[in-house]
């Protein structure tokens, strides 16, 4: 199986999380990574990168969407990938079935701590709620959707007052998303 992994983080040689998630999948075989940002440095995705994008799409049996978790959403570039990318009579509506049955796996990391993603806690929804629309995007285009792989407490160097994963806890945590897309393999 061969899978896909779109990072997108606008400056991710500053990242402590995604740079490290990012690393740890070097050297897999069957694995491709691609950095929207370092691609679309002018966040134009011009038609022929369209059709580029929707090539690798049906190249690959897994796509892995990578990113911090902005604003309970993407970065902006991810959105304007999507809007693109996955148009109508390729990814959904007539004819457009071209990812039916590919794995979606997201892939997030968030400043905040796990217990503030809970009913009550400080942002009031689940990650599970919160990425409802990311789901809803796989179900329109038929794809199966992955259980959200979550990284929490990855701040900034330098930002006070909130837990902050260590350079190991970091470590281990990339790791751990390295073998959770190497085993997308075995998820069918």
């Amino acid at each position: 199986m061969k899978t896909l992994v779109l990072i997108a983080h606008p400056d991710l040689q500053a990242s402590r999380g995604n740079r490290r998630m990012r690393d740890a999948l070097a050297n897999h075989a069957g694995i491709t990574v691609r950095d929207l940002y370092l691609l679309y440095p002018d966040f134009r995705i011009r038609p022929e990168h369209v059709a580029e994008e929707q090539r690798l799409l049906l190249e690959h049996d897994a796509i892995v969407f990578q990113h911090p978790f902005y604003w309970y959403s993407a970065p902006a570039l991810l959105k304007e990938w999507m809007d693109r990318v996955l148009s109508i009579g390729f990814a959904y509506g007539p004819g457009g079935d071209k990812l039916r049955g590919k794995l979606w796996l997201s892939a997030i990391t968030t400043g905040g701590p796990e217990e503030a993603y809970r009913s009550g806690g400080y942002n009031h929804y689940t990650i599970s709620e919160l990425m409802r629309p990311f789901q809803q995007t796989a179900n329109l285009a038929g794809m199966v959707w992955q259980p959200v792989f979550v990284t929490h407490s990855v701040l900034p160097p330098g930002v006070a007052g909130l837990k902050n994963l260590s350079d190991a806890e970091l470590d281990s945590a990339a790791a751990a998303y390295a073998e959770r897309v190497r085993a997308l393999g075995t998820a069918r």
